[in-house]
Formats: C-alpha cells, structure tokens, sequence
C-alpha cells in the first residue's frame, strides 16, 4: 500500500500549479522570491534525503522533484546551486517512473518527472530523456530533442561555463554568440 501524501508534498505541488507555465518557464524575480521564502528548508531538507518517503506515492514524488530539479532553477538563478541536487532529482524521478507514478499525474504536471533527464549532461539521460517525452510528453519533444542535441554536439550545455567556470571552446562560443540555447 502506497502511502498518503504528505500536506507540504501538497503545498509545492499546489503552490507550482498555481503559478502555471507562464511562471514556470520564464524568468520571474517575484516568482523567484516567493517560491524560495515558501519552500527553501524543504528544498535543503529534500538535498539531505531527508524527504525520500516522499517517493512512495505519486504525489510526493512529484514534489520532491521540483524541489530537487525546479526549485534550484529559480531560488539559486545563475549560481552553481542551479544543478547542485540535480542528481537527486533524476534518482527521484527514475523511481517514479519506474513505479509508474508518471501516469497517475495529470498534465501538464506529469512532464516534471520527466524534466530531470533533459536537464543532465550525460548523453544516456538525455536520449532516456527524448524517450520519455516521446511517451508522455509527446506536444513538448521538439525541446527534448533540443537539449539532447546540445549535448550530442558538445557534451555539455555551453550555457553553464559561465556559472560552473568552465572554458568554452571556440565552436561553443560561436553557439552561444549565435543564439544557441540559453537555458
């Protein structure tokens, strides 16, 4: 028997609804600010594991997810924190998917258990990655593609050097000078 979600599980899951792709997927300070003030100790508590039980139903794993992949994105903005718990969110996240939990969450929030792929730099996650997107997200997979057509081309988003203090090479700045993907 699964277990009963937890309110706070609820309270991100709620709280990122709410707010709605608008917020979700553009640079929003206010948004930003709120989503940190509500949810930066679970945030920490989820990057200590203190919060895994939270993978035992759907809904939990959900918001740990965003804790441990979204929440990062917005409260650490152009920090290496950005991807500090990213690792966490695709172990998360293989869990749910693993149990099947991707199909008990409606979308458009079933396509955050499948995020975490997309957003790693490792070739295999990204190509497990366009596979997810093709199954449950198949509207969005022109941006999974995207992202792991980067990698395939660079091994690493370029887009990061600047806050991981990596080198770019001359092919990755012309990329970026040029346009390409920027996070």
């Amino acid at each position: 028997m699964k277990s009963v979600p937890d309110q706070r599980a609820l309270a991100v899951i709620d709280f990122w609804q709410s707010a709605g792709p608008s917020a979700w997927f553009a640079k929003n300070d206010d948004f930003d600010a709120r989503f940190r003030d509500q949810f930066m100790d679970l945030h920490f508590a989820a990057a200590r594991r203190e919060l895994d039980h939270w993978s035992e139903n759907a809904q939990g794993s959900l918001a740990l997810i965003l804790l441990l992949d979204q929440f990062p994105r917005n409260a650490f903005r152009d920090t290496p924190h950005m991807f500090a718990t990213d690792g966490l969110a695709r172990r998360a996240a293989k869990l749910a998917i693993d149990a099947n939990f991707v199909t008990q969450i409606g979308q458009p929030l079933a396509l955050f258990l499948c995020v975490p792929f997309i957003h790693s730099e490792d070739i295999a996650d990204q190509r497990y990655g366009v596979q997810l997107y093709q199954r449950y997200s198949p509207d969005n997979i022109r941006h999974a593609i995207e992202h792991c057509e980067i990698i395939t081309r660079f091994g690493r988003f370029p887009h990061r050097n600047r806050i991981l203090a990596r080198d770019c090479t001359a092919e990755e700045l012309q990329f970026l000078e040029e346009g390409g993907f920027a996070g």
